[in-house]
């Protein structure tokens, strides 16, 4: 039903996973392979293709939904669908930004500042233009195929870039003067299949896996036994989604608690845990969660 574009390059490796522990598993004959299938009903093809190009492909209608960033979003100007954030990409959560930088030693603190004329060196025009356009400062604009912080200062005065910390930048003596756009990993769909009742629905179905798979890597499930004297202070210190379930055992005075917890605070729950006399605690991996 569903014509599906995947991005490949940085994004793919990761892309694969999420899609996979979804139960949504790309199947291919190699990592070279552009196209592929996934044995579900609701897609009909699967594509794997830049990142860059996907808006466009998407707004066009040759594809229903694809996975590409909010930055080439906003650089092609694409009329799409933003069906959800997925935030899986890298080590963590947090957007990517566009950044303006500069020289350190340029004495720029803020945009402003850029003289008319200035040079500078991005792999995102459109969306760099626009800025610049929006300041009223006429500047020369460079497209950068890579390696954008090493064409300071010998060729380009500024670059405007993707930056997740900061911490290349700050390597090549760059500082950022501003933020043009925080950007996050999107699902995104073509306004046609949107508007279609049946792909329509078959896109909020599989929405409904990738969320709860990205909320389920959150967190964790905890199993733990304790005494009827201890029971109250451990139902107090554990957090749970709704309230932890729990059940008497067969040992008179014993109960089994269990509860989903956040992934970043299990290390110091369980030694907080077993200092109010929590038993058997067990921590196990969660697939999916839908709420």
């Amino acid at each position: 039903m569903l014509k599906l574009v995947l991005p490949k390059g940085s994004l793919e490796r990761a892309t694969l996973a999420l899609f996979e522990d979804a139960d949504l598993k790309l199947l291919r004959g190699s990592e070279r392979d552009y196209r592929g299938s996934i044995d579900d009903p609701r897609v009909a093809s699967v594509a794997v293709l830049r990142p860059q190009e996907i808006p466009t492909y998407v707004a066009e209608g040759f594809f229903d939904i694809g996975v590409t960033g909010e930055d080439w979003i906003a650089e092609t100007g694409a009329d799409v669908v933003k069906v959800t954030s997925l935030e899986y990409s890298k080590q963590t959560d947090r957007p990517v930004k566009v950044v303006l930088a500069v020289p350190s030693d340029a004495a720029i603190t803020r945009p402003e500042q850029i003289k008319p004329g200035a040079r500078i060196s991005t792999e995102l025009p459109n969306l760099t233009k626009a800025y610049f356009d929006r300041l009223g400062i006429p500047v020369r604009i460079f497209m950068s195929y890579g390696a954008t912080e090493a064409k300071v200062p010998e060729i380009v005065d500024a670059i405007v870039d993707l930056t997740e910390t900061g911490s290349t930048l700050a390597r090549n003596s760059m500082t950022v003067v501003d933020v043009l756009l925080e950007s996050r990993t999107q699902l995104i769909a073509s306004q046609a299949a949107w508007s279609d009742e049946s792909k329509r629905r078959a896109i909020e179905e599989i929405t409904i896996l990738l969320r709860g798979t990205i909320d389920a890597r959150r967190r964790v499930l905890v199993k733990l036994n304790v005494g009827v004297e201890a029971l109250p202070k451990v139902i107090e210190l554990l957090p749970a989604m709704r309230a932890p379930t729990v059940s008497k055992l067969a040992e008179e005075g014993f109960f089994a608690i269990e509860t989903v917890v956040p992934k970043a605070e299990i290390n110091t729950l369980i030694p907080r845990l077993k200092a109010l006399g929590a038993e058997d605690i067990v921590e196990m991996p969660i697939r999916k969660i839908v709420p």
